[in-house]
C-alpha cells in the first residue's frame, strides 16, 4: 500500500529543511488557507544569483520527493529568475532579489491580514427580498 501524502504542515516542513540545506535567503512563509482555493501555503524565498536560485528549486524538489510527493510542476528553470515549485498543498516561489522585489508576492498576500473580515450581510439579500 502506497505511503500516505504528507500533511500541509508536514511538507512545509520539509520545505523548510530544502531550503535551510542549500542556504536560501529570506524565506517567508505565508497561509493562504480561505484566500485562494490553489494551495494552502506560499512560501517565497531569494536566491543570489540565478544558479543558486535553480539549485534552491532542485533541492526543495529532491526533498519533496524524498517524503513522497512528486511536484504537480516546475516552471522558470531555464532563466531562473523565478523558479516555481508546485508541490499542490504548498507553492515554493524562489527568486532573484530584484524579481522579489519588483512583484511584492508577500504584500500582495498578506495585504489586509491585520483588518477583520467586511461585514457583507448588508450586501446580501435577505430571504425576504428574495421572495
Amino acid at each position: 500500500m502506497p505511503e500516505p501524502a504528507p500533511t500541509p504542515e508536514a511538507l512545509l516542513a520539509h520545505v523548510r529543511e530544502a531550503l535551510a540545506e542549500i542556504k536560501a535567503r529570506d524565506a517567508v512563509e505565508i497561509d493562504v488557507r480561505g484566500k485562494t482555493s490553489v494551495t494552502d501555503y506560499m512560501v517565497i524565498a531569494s536566491g543570489t544569483s540565478s544558479r543558486h536560485v535553480k539549485s534552491i528549486a532542485d533541492e526543495v524538489v529532491r526533498f519533496a520527493k524524498r517524503s513522497g510527493v512528486v511536484p504537480l510542476g516546475v516552471e522558470g528553470e531555464r532563466e531562473a529568475e523565478w523558479v516555481l515549485v508546485d508541490l499542490g498543498d504548498v507553492l515554493v516561489h524562489v527568486m532573484l532579489p530584484r524579481v522579489r522585489e519588483f512583484y511584492a508576492l508577500e504584500r500582495l498576500w498578506t495585504v489586509g491580514d491585520d483588518l477583520p473580515p467586511p461585514d457583507l450581510s448588508d450586501a446580501l439579500p435577505s430571504a425576504d427580498d428574495r421572495a
